[in-house]
């Protein structure tokens, strides 16, 4: 799941309560699967109910797909990209249907906004930022898929045109996860619309509604049918038929490792195309010569923002040995006056895990992680407050003298949970080296950063380390005109920037001999 920029202050948050602000998902008496331009209910009639995790609270009822609606939504697709008129759209007149989205999204800003954050339980102002978010990388397809025409290459004969064109892939199966839902599903489908695809559209089956907005959003402002289709539901039922589907060429998904593999396999028998972002476990480093106080504050942002449910989150603080005491004080006593509370509290800083089955795997990793060794500086359970009793709230953690060898360090928790190692070197070198070495020490790249007031140590850290993204003196930010994804086992591919249009585009070779004549390789002897 992706970078996240700076939220704005919590003060600026409506104070709403969740009972007064159900999404109006089942209020017309249509379905909440979208295959060939109609909502449909689920042939099996299966249904999920949707749960805020802050309280509990019910957010919707929606329909849960069977094998056969899913193979019905790739047909509808394979069809509408076989015979239909968007992948022979001109380029500008798609760009435009996306600046148009993007205009309805800036204009339904807080209702999205309020979808998002029932569903994931994260502070409605973060959701609001998400949906600016989302706008902008709109906006960036729409721009860059306008700008690139192709190219002309010189063969040396002025006889023949030699032209390098731009193609869509064809279906697209998108596969999205819950801890961003709006955000990663907009990093596939703006540059799979833009670049002239059709596709069939998969959330997590906890976080479908700004989906289903999403869905419907898109058709009235102009998507011919079948070039958008939805269908909910979990993995196994929604998913791997999905993936498996031979009329499926390309398959872009963001989620677990697990799952990833799982894909990348699957999707070997048509040899699909695959984009997999899947995660990290991302090193922040602190060089004793940083702006401390900013470090800090950022250190806790990077793991504590959304409860930890970022796959960028900076969960594994690396810290130089001279500097640890103050550095892991400080965050501890910070930490633990952090506030929780639900989506429309004005006072909370950050809310509840997303399920409870996912706070039990949490609580599992810290035990985990105590049983190894770790030293439990602060959190490691549930709140005391009785007033989140029905959300899924687990307290920011801390785990102090941690080493590579621990289950805690090599995995994800996805949770509110840091990881404290440290280093330090005989030189200014060897210390370079050290952190590097451990930061390194991973099976995942997706993110880290690095932070001292010496700007060539900087460069040189960032340069070595083997992660997607490196922050220098900061920690989250991203825009959309810059690529996002992972080295290793955090994924392939890219999204966003200009690489992320070229995932979900083919690339053909015109040759054209203005100038036909026979090429006299073999004689002629039928004369």
């Amino acid at each position: 799941m992706g970078a996240l920029r700076r939220v704005a202050d919590v003060s600026s948050c409506v104070t709403v309560g969740v009972a007064g602000i159900r999404p109006r998902l089942n209020e017309v008496g249509m379905g909440t699967l979208f295959i060939d331009g109609r909502w449909r209910d689920s042939s099996s009639g299966q249904t999920r109910t949707i749960r805020c995790p802050a309280d509990g609270a019910e957010v919707a009822v929606v329909a849960e797909a069977s094998h056969v609606d899913v193979r019905a939504a790739v047909q509808a697709a394979r069809h509408a990209f076989d015979v239909g008129p968007w992948p022979t759209t001109p380029t500008p007149q798609r760009a435009a249907l996306l600046r148009r989205l993007a205009d309805r999204l800036e204009g339904d800003c807080d209702e999205v906004a309020r979808l998002e954050s029932l569903d994931t339980g994260k502070r409605f102002v973060e959701s609001q930022t998400d949906v600016e978010d989302i706008v902008a990388v709109f906006r960036h397809f729409a721009d860059i898929a306008a700008a690139d025409a192709g190219r002309v290459v010189d063969t040396g004969n002025p006889a023949v045109s030699s032209r390098i064109v731009h193609e869509p892939v064809g279906v697209c199966a998108l596969i999205t996860p819950w801890n961003y839902p709006l955000l990663q599903t907009s990093w596939k489908v703006a540059p799979a619309l833009a670049a002239g695809n059709t596709f069939v559209l998969k959330p997590s089956e906890l976080t479908p509604s700004t989906a289903i907005w999403l869905t419907g959003a898109l058709a009235e402002v102009g998507l011919p049918a079948g070039v958008a289709n939805l269908v909910l539901g979990c993995g196994a039922e929604a998913g791997a038929p999905l993936v498996e589907d031979p009329d499926v060429d390309l398959v872009s998904f963001t989620g677990g490792l697990r799952t990833g593999k799982t894909i990348m396999a699957a999707a070997a028998a048509t040899v699909k195309r695959v984009a997999l972002e899947l995660g990290g476990k991302n090193p922040n480093i602190i060089f004793a010569d940083a702006d401390l106080s900013a470090a800090i504050d950022n250190a806790l942002t990077a793991v504590f923002l959304d409860s930890g449910q970022v796959c960028s989150a900076g969960a594994r603080l690396l810290v130089e040995r001279s500097i640890h005491d103050e550095v892991v004080d400080t965050l501890v006593s910070r930490a633990t006056q952090i506030r929780l509370g639900g989506p429309f509290d004005p006072e909370a800083e950050t809310g509840p895990l997303v399920s409870a089955a996912h706070r039990d795997k949490v609580e599992a990793y810290v035990a985990d992680a105590l049983a190894d060794g770790a030293d439990l500086r602060c959190g490691g359970r549930r709140p005391d407050d009785a007033s989140l009793d029905a959300g899924y709230f687990y307290l920011p953690t801390i785990l102090d003298q941690c080493t590579t060898g621990m289950r805690c360090v090599g995995e994800e928790s996805f949770g509110p949970v840091l990881t404290v190692e440290t280093f330090a070197g005989n030189s200014a070198q060897t210390t370079e080296d050290a952190a590097v070495a451990l930061a390194n020490d991973t099976i995942y790249g997706l993110a880290g950063a690095v932070w001292s007031e010496n700007a060539g140590r900087t460069e040189r850290v960032a340069g070595r380390l083997r992660h997607g993204t490196v922050w220098i003196n900061d920690y989250h930010p991203y825009v959309p005109g810059a690529e996002w994804g992972g080295f290793k086992q955090s994924g392939n591919g890219r999204e966003l920037g200009l690489l992320g249009l070229e995932e979900y585009r083919e690339t053909k070779h015109i040759w054209h001999n203005t100038q036909p004549a026979p090429a006299g390789w073999f004689l002629d002897r039928s004369r």
